[in-house]
């Protein structure tokens, strides 16, 4: 007995070592079988192309205008220091710093009662010398009678009665002169304005005695409705804005010194007769209305002067515009989100604008941001870019400044 227990659990030992076995082998097999399709997986992966985000925007068909642009001053129209054209006491003061005054608007009052008087004593002495010229000439008419009819006076009591009256004549002249004279200095006590302008600060008050002499004025008027821009542009430029402005009339657009603002539009005025030899730049001149104020005189702006308008031109951000050994392309992303290499002319280009004269249409769309990852065939995801778009762009010739 105990011999056939011993063989029975040998027996029954050996069994549960096989079982073991068998599983031991299913479960290698298992994980082998997992690994193959793991990198059957990951090789399929690693064989598909790669989708490669870019940005884009779409070709379209517009008018696109050509700007010059340079760097302005604003310069007022009219500047005129108004002084006193006579000595005496400023009485009166009828402006206000800041005022919009016409011209011809009474200013201020210099005392007129000693103008006023001079005036009066210049009058009286014009009518008493008119007396006396009067009774001269009457004196001359009785020599000369008498010299005619009876000879009871000589030529030379007639001629001195005659050089009386053409004295007399004379000092009356003087009169009336001094009488112009006087009126004018009592004009001159009430200060007008000259021009119709804006008034600045107040220099002198009332009060204080004021010179025809004195250097510094009482205040400065400086016409701000029409004001100018005077700004310059390089001399090869001009002679193209002298083509066009011989046709017509050139818009010109003033911008602020962040070139971010519009602030007034006007019109090219005229070209300098002369070229900055050390710059080689020309001045031009712009007028604008300035209705609004929006230009100050000595205040710096960017200027924008409208050239032509080229009609119906296929534009793009410039963005798009790729350089190559064969010349400019850019890429062009097809129905099936896959790119092409599309060689392309470029008409003008400047800030974030490109005319297109050939190789691209309307609705076409163009790759403006990631293109050093692609080549011709690749799979994208595009998604319109923000800050690319071409609606406002402004464009100048190629090489404009």
């Amino acid at each position: 007995m105990p011999h056939s227990r011993f063989c029975t659990e040998a027996w029954t030992h050996g069994i549960f070592k096989y079982a073991l076995s068998i599983a031991a082998v299913y479960a290698v097999t298992a994980v082998l079988l997992g690994c193959s399709d793991a990198n059957k997986t990951s090789t399929a992966r690693a064989s598909a192309p790669a989708v490669v985000p870019v940005g884009v925007a779409t070709a379209e068909r517009r008018d696109v205008p050509v700007y010059l642009k340079g760097l302005g001053s604003v310069t007022a129209s009219n500047t005129v220091s108004v002084k006193s054209r006579v000595d005496g006491q400023l009485s009166q003061i009828n402006f206000k710093e800041g005022q919009n005054v016409n011209q011809g608007d009474l200013l201020a009052v210099i005392d007129p009662r000693p103008y006023q008087a001079a005036l009066d004593q210049a009058q009286a002495n014009l009518f008493r010398d008119q007396a006396q010229l009067k009774d001269a000439q009457l004196n001359y008419e009785r020599f000369k009678n008498l010299l005619e009819q009876s000879g009871a006076v000589s030529q030379q009591q007639v001629d001195t009665q005659k050089a009386a009256a053409n004295q007399l004549e004379g000092t009356v002249r003087a009169d009336q002169a001094q009488i112009d004279n006087a009126k004018l200095n009592l004009t001159y006590s009430h200060i007008t304005a000259p021009i119709s302008g804006r008034i600045g600060l107040r220099l002198v008050d009332a009060g204080n005695m004021v010179h025809a002499s004195d250097a510094n004025p009482l205040l400065v008027i400086t016409q701000l409705r029409p004001i100018a821009v005077l700004f310059t542009l390089p001399e090869d430029n001009l002679p193209t804005v002298a083509q066009h402005l011989r046709q017509a009339a050139l818009p010109v657009e003033a911008y602020s010194r962040d070139d971010q603002t519009r602030l007034a539009t006007g019109t090219l005025l005229t070209i300098d007769n002369q070229i900055d030899q050390t710059t080689g730049t020309g001045k031009l001149k712009a007028i604008f209305d300035n209705q609004d104020n929006a230009l100050w005189p000595n205040q710096f702006v960017n200027i924008r002067l409208l050239l032509e308008t080229h009609k119906d031109t296929t534009v793009i951000p410039s963005v798009a515009i790729q350089t190559g050994p064969q010349g400019s392309y850019v890429f062009v992303v097809k129905q099936d989100k896959t790119v092409e290499v599309r060689p392309t002319t470029v008409s003008f280009t400047q800030n974030n604008v490109a005319s297109i004269a050939s190789g691209l249409a309307p609705g076409d769309v163009v790759v403006i941001d990631g293109q050093d990852k692609l080549k011709a065939g690749s799979t994208v995801s595009p998604h319109a870019a923000t800050g690319g778009g071409n609606r406002n762009a402004q464009s100048s010739p190629t090489g404009a400044p």
